[in-house]
């Protein structure tokens, strides 16, 4: 596939495909992508896009989810898993919804589809606190301080080095189209037979602002979106928003499971 950059992980050379979709601020195989599945590819195919504007996928001027799902939908061609961390989260159901027939199963990390929850109190304010938070971001930061910006905002320390590729993702991160402007249509995905599944962190042990602030809308749109979808919502303990990197002892068995049931 020419237009975006994609890293293929396939140890037996003959294993069933799996569409990894990263979210914002990182890059397909990046330790903040998709890095710790690698272990995956003894039984499977991972195909690991970077969305456009990141990793080594072409440049845009503005990163859009909407776009990066017509590349997933090539990427699924005649039949693969999906799993979206994420705003990648609301890209796997663009493409899912849009070709149900390519789709093995679905999987949800994190999703960031709070508009399937804005009537809940805690993502609508959420919503506004994430809208604010964009407009104030002062144009003229360095890239060092972008980078880091970008990694405490979600409770990690900032990285002791800067590199490129992370002063990319974190400018695209900052300019793209915010993923819960996008119109998701979850009756469409309600509707398919394949297997769902949706997983969140408990958070419990987040720096409380991030908690407050982070965990408490993101794991009320995880449940909501399962609901909506009619998948299974699995709650990860010991985790924040990247429960497959930080609980793959739990992650991965769920996973293999829910790829061999189809």
């Amino acid at each position: 596939m020419g237009a975006v950059a994609v890293t293929v992980w396939d140890d037996s050379g003959r294993g069933e495909p799996v569409v990894l979709v990263h979210g914002s601020g990182t890059w397909g195989d990046a330790p903040l992508g998709f890095e710790t599945q690698r272990e995956l590819a003894d039984r499977y195919r991972l195909v690991v896009p970077d969305r456009r504007g990141y990793g080594r996928s072409p440049d845009v001027e503005c990163s859009d989810c909407v776009r990066d799902a017509d590349d997933v939908v090539e990427l699924l061609a005649d039949g693969a898993h999906l799993l979206g961390h994420s705003s990648g989260g609301v890209v796997a159901m663009i493409a899912a919804a849009r070709a149900p027939q390519a789709v093995r199963s679905l999987t949800l990390i994190e999703p960031a589809c709070f508009q399937l929850a804005a009537d809940d109190p805690v993502v609508a304010t959420a919503l506004e606190r994430n809208r604010e938070a964009l407009q104030a971001v002062p144009p003229e930061l360095s890239d060092e301080d972008l980078v880091r910006l970008s990694y405490e905002s979600v409770g990690f320390e900032p990285p002791e080095e800067t590199t490129p590729e992370m002063v990319r993702a974190s400018r695209a991160a900052l300019t793209e189209l915010p993923a819960w402007q996008v119109e998701v249509d979850a009756a469409v995905l309600a509707a398919r037979d394949w297997p769902k599944l949706v997983l969140t962190g408990t958070w419990e042990d987040a720096p409380e602002n991030y908690r407050e602030y982070g965990g408490k809308p993101i794991m009320a749109c995880a449940g909501a979106t399962a609901d909506r979808i009619g998948a299974k919502l699995v709650r990860v303990p010991g985790a924040s928003h990247w429960p497959h990197q930080q609980r793959p002892d739990i992650v991965h068995p769920l996973l293999r499971d829910l790829w061999s049931a189809r």
